[in-house]
């Protein structure tokens, strides 16, 4: 099935750039398994992704973006929920390739659903006023990236 790129308001690309570096942290990890690189390597990695990046877009998300649609909505709760199981995966520290392999399937799946759907259905709802305030609150930033370990070269 192939998806078209949404046309995705100016307040919600620096978001979209964020779902980019998380999609390539799923390519990573896949990476590094294929590799065969030690779990432990991979998953410093993923941590220091979630501490820096994750958690602040999440946040982002939580308090900004998802209260443009109601509360009781269903597409809010499902990514309240991924947030959630996300976070656990995360904070896993039983058995990292395990952990890895469910992030690696589950972020994917997060973006994909918050690009294609969440982010279109709130498009629809929010006022200008409301992406310009988003506009204020999320400046893009640059994204720095952890280079000190390439496993997945």
């Amino acid at each position: 099935m192939k998806h078209k790129p949404q046309k995705r308001h100016k307040a919600l690309q620096p978001l979209s750039r964020e779902h980019h570096h998380g999609l390539l942290l799923s390519w990573k990890i896949r990476s590094g398994f294929s590799k065969n690189i030690d779990p432990k390597r991979i998953k410093i990695y993923a941590d220091w992704f979630f501490e820096t990046h994750l958690i602040p877009h999440f946040n982002m998300e939580e308090n900004h973006i998802f209260p443009i649609l109601d509360a009781n909505n269903e597409l809010v709760k499902r990514a309240l929920a991924d947030h959630r199981r996300l976070n656990r995966l995360f904070t896993e520290n039983e058995d990292n390739a395990r952990a890895l392999s469910k992030i690696e399937e589950e972020l994917e799946k997060h973006i994909r659903f918050e690009e294609r759907v969440l982010f279109p259905e709130i498009q629809k709802v929010a006022t200008e006023e409301q992406m310009l305030q988003i506009e204020k609150i999320h400046q893009p930033e640059s994204f720095e990236d952890k280079l000190d370990d390439e496993f997945w070269k």
